[in-house]
């Protein structure tokens, strides 16, 4: 029982870290400075953004992580991918102005995830609400099923977070090989024997938010077993 117990938290640690490991890792191995290319992630970002007639957008440095801000229209770039000339610092670019052309397009998959996102922080708070009202409710009303109902209800507003993920997935893809990895193919941004290395950047560029996912689906797993 004591080795089925280990080999069951080992198989868990590597679901919740091994696709991030993973990710960060595509974007290391690719992201040593090649003076061979023409401009650095934020060159080319404006460049792609006046290219491609994306107007009213403009390109940042931020800590936050890369993204793209549809909000306040930015394309958002670590220091790393701002100022370097690397093939993850092109490809990381190119996946975001992906994200400005998705809304520049007014693409129903990036409205909607943005909506989703924005309810499903909303209803993240409330099901912290829900949880930690739970036992005192359950306690006033001297039954487990008020506990048990209300517990059901904060699990049933975690599952949002679950749906924002599996919208969130196709609107990455099509940024990384709908937008960006075309871009860089056909306008000939990148040499032919660069592509691969620049395809498996946009794959981990689409896939950042699958570790988050994976957690939302241990907590939602966790919550079920804790009320079973």
């Amino acid at each position: 029982m004591l080795l089925v117990g280990i080999i069951g938290v080992v198989l868990v640690g590597f679901l919740i870290s091994g696709p991030q490991l993973w990710v960060k890792r595509q974007m290391r191995q690719h992201s040593a400075d090649r003076p061979d290319l023409p401009g650095t992630g934020a060159e080319l970002a404006e460049h792609l953004i006046k290219h491609f007639g994306v107007t009213g957008v403009t390109v940042e440095q931020t800590d936050a992580g890369d993204h793209y801000d549809s909000e306040a229209k930015a394309v958002r770039l670590t220091q790393q991918n701002y100022e370097g000339r690397s093939l993850t610092a092109v490809a990381v670019a190119a996946h975001e102005v992906g994200h400005a052309m998705q809304d520049h397009n007014g693409e129903a998959g990036l409205k909607r995830r943005h909506r989703m996102v924005k309810f499903a922080m909303a209803t993240d708070k409330i099901a912290s609400i829900f949880f930690l009202a739970a036992p005192v409710l359950g306690l006033l009303a001297r039954t487990p099923a008020a506990f048990i109902g209300f517990a059901a209800i904060g699990i049933a507003l975690l599952a949002v977070r679950i749906l924002v993920h599996l919208v969130t997935l196709p609107v990455e893809y099509d940024a990384s090989f709908g937008k960006a990895l075309p871009i860089l193919k056909e306008g000939g941004y990148l040499a032919d024997s660069d592509l691969p290395a620049a395809r498996s950047v946009l794959k981990a560029a689409a896939l950042t938010y699958v570790s988050a996912a994976v957690m939302s689906l241990i907590d939602l797993a966790r919550w079920i077993r804790i009320l079973r």
